[in-house]
């Protein structure tokens, strides 16, 4: 299925994921989360990627987002946009004690490229 996160679940330190319409910020579908709301991840990473995208017009930079990669304490959030269609992102969060960062990059190109929305 186009919206199916459970691959992720095999990543290193996986806390939740997340595939978000970045029109709306809703959330298309979710697979964990743990303690994160997912629902106000959506919202508040749309944010981000509007801001990101503002800021890239403001500098007249004329490229695309790959990723945009958020490094806290003690989680990694990996924002990636679906290549086939950037109003859509995938959001991960991954715990840096048990997880790679590379590697859930890698994990999340591939499954972004994947989802055909």
């Amino acid at each position: 299925m186009a919206t199916d996160l459970t691959s992720l679940r095999k990543l290193g330190g996986f806390v939740g994921a997340a595939l978000v319409d970045s029109e709306s910020g809703m959330l298309v579908a979710r697979e964990g989360g743990g303690s994160i709301d997912m629902e106000v991840a959506a919202a508040a990473n749309t944010e981000v990627i509007r801001a990101k995208r503002r800021a890239m017009d403001e500098l007249n930079l004329e490229d695309k987002i790959e990723d945009i990669l958020i490094t806290l304490g003690e989680q990694y959030h990996v924002i990636r946009l679906l290549p086939s269609n950037e109003s859509f992102f995938l959001y991960a969060a991954i715990d840096r004690n048990n997880g790679n960062l590379a590697l859930a990059r890698v994990a999340m190109k591939s499954q972004a490229e994947k989802m055909k929305l």
